[in-house]
């Protein structure tokens, strides 16, 4: 019996690592973020992107970005920062985004992601991690739920900036 009629096809992707962004990873994290920002039917602009881009390389703004690799190829990415709290002794960190390509949604891509941030948490001390999606969502809520179940909040935004 040959390895592949054993095991699904979605195990595969045990071929993958989670590591941070890097300055040539732009060609690859570029059509993800896009993805993200269709997916979410949101505009930026090229300016935005860019200071996003840039933003996220810069070891000095709070900002930060893990890559998910299946097979060498960027697959999936995560954006995250941190966040002092007036309710806890030490900081928060918000899994500001997070997309994986759609053809390996569900085979653990988005879990190694959002475990590794955990980690990165956990060793920089913040007692939360936390994150957003729209109510909506039921392909990523499935995975946030295994995680815990939603913390009951609403979120309410008030722009101030003209198409924020």
């Amino acid at each position: 019996m040959i390895l592949g009629e054993v095991i699904p096809t979605f195990y595969y992707l045990a071929m993958k690592s989670i590591r941070p962004l890097a300055a040539s990873d732009k060609p690859a994290w570029d059509p993800l973020w896009q993805g993200y920002l269709k997916f979410y039917k949101t505009e930026l602009s090229d300016e935005q992107s860019e200071l996003t881009w840039q933003r996220l390389l810069d070891p000095d703004f709070n900002l930060f970005c893990l890559v998910a690799e299946v097979d060498g190829a960027i697959k999936g990415i995560t954006h995250y920062s941190f966040q002092n709290s007036t309710w806890a002794a030490k900081s928060y960190c918000y899994l500001e985004d997070l997309y994986v390509e759609p053809t390996l949604r569900g085979g653990g891509v988005g879990r190694s992601l959002i475990d590794a941030v955990r980690e990165i948490a956990e060793r920089a001390g913040s007692s939360r991690l936390y994150w957003n999606t729209d109510s909506t969502n039921e392909t990523a809520r499935k995975l946030y739920d295994s995680y815990e179940l939603e913390s009951g909040k609403v979120q309410y935004r008030i722009p101030l900036v003209k198409g924020d």
